[in-house]
């Protein structure tokens, strides 16, 4: 059985996990030692209050889980325009909180490190925030797809979101990424936990993670946070590192981080799908596996992490400028 998510309080720069799970192979830090990536690209042990956020990056970033529909005029053109697909689901208003998830992250980081003022820590967050714009992302991800999907595939993602029980499915997935649940999700964590701890709920998970790919695009979330933070830090010390090396420091623990982050998705999955039945489940697990659900969700979760991480380069180079005074009259 899942043992009981942390209660502690949370802190938006350090990761949350459970303990062991029997479902989950890989092995999970004990609640009062969550790991957390370090300024430099390393790993430190903390509290924890990033679970809600990597909830979100879960549920919301997961475009496995947006809403499609076409009307009829739509199916009976020869080319379906991705645009067209990506805006009739909730992946435009899910990419519009990639902004804010992005500089709440950074600037809630900066103040718990206690090295910058808070009035400097806010005007950070104002710059990330207006560094992300939701509407060039949308726009790069939908070229993506218009170019790397056949037709006949964005009609197929375009068909299954348009049945009743993927648009079921969508209700719940939509209800789920709420941020008013997200406490919910953890407080049910171990009721859940008892409910399908032994249920083909929760050995289908390895089969939903690898299809939706949710764990790996919550840890391109969370890895863009730490990146972007480490970056916005060196520029306050005389021994700053570069950004590819940063980069690659951050990376390098991505295995530590998917056996965290992996926890608070198995949370999400389980909440979010307690009401689907196993056969609309089982529908919805073989459109994921389908060639054109497969391709939807492959081309959607690398096109929204190029298009998160690009932008951190260039806070950067731009925070560089702004903190260096901050930094020689410290």
């Amino acid at each position: 059985m899942l043992a009981a998510v942390c209660r502690r309080a949370i802190n938006p720069t350090k990761l949350s996990s459970a303990r062991a799970g029997i479902y989950l192979p890989r092995g999970r830090w004990p609640c009062h030692k969550q790991p957390t990536l370090s300024l430099d690209g390393g790993i430190m042990m903390g509290g924890n209050k990033i679970c809600f956020f990597l909830m979100s990056a879960a549920l919301l970033g997961n475009p496995a889980l947006a809403v499609a529909a076409t009307s009829p005029a739509a199916k009976q053109q020869q080319t379906v325009d991705a645009r067209q697909v990506l805006r009739a689901s909730p992946m435009d208003e899910i990419i519009a909180q990639y902004p804010a998830m992005m500089s709440q992250g950074i600037r809630d980081g900066l103040k718990q490190t206690g090295q910058v003022p808070p009035m400097v820590a806010d005007a950070v967050g104002y710059v990330v925030s207006n560094n992300f714009n939701p509407q060039k992302i949308e726009q790069q991800v939908a070229g993506r797809l218009q170019a790397e999907l056949s037709n006949g595939q964005l009609q197929a993602v375009a068909d299954w979101y348009n049945t009743p029980v993927a648009q079921k499915i969508s209700r719940a997935e939509v209800a789920a990424s709420a941020p008013a649940v997200w406490s919910q999700i953890s407080a049910q964590a171990d009721q859940l936990a008892q409910r399908f701890g032994n249920t083909d709920r929760a050995k289908s998970f390895v089969r939903f993670d690898r299809a939706s790919h949710a764990t790996q695009s919550a840890v391109d979330t969370t890895i863009a946070v730490q990146l972007g933070l480490a970056s916005t830090m060196a520029a306050f010390s005389s021994n700053s590192v570069n950004f590819e090396t940063l980069q690659k420091r951050i990376e390098s623990q991505r295995p530590v981080l998917k056996g965290v982050v992996e926890q608070q998705v198995f949370n999400s999955y389980l909440y979010a799908y307690q009401d689907i039945s196993g056969a609309e489940m089982e529908q919805y697990l073989r459109f994921l596996e389908s060639d054109g659900g497969a391709a939807f969700t492959r081309v959607v979760s690398s096109g929204v992490k190029q298009a998160v991480i690009e932008p951190v380069e260039s806070i950067g180079e731009q925070l560089g400028q702004f903190l260096a005074p901050q930094a020689t009259t410290k």
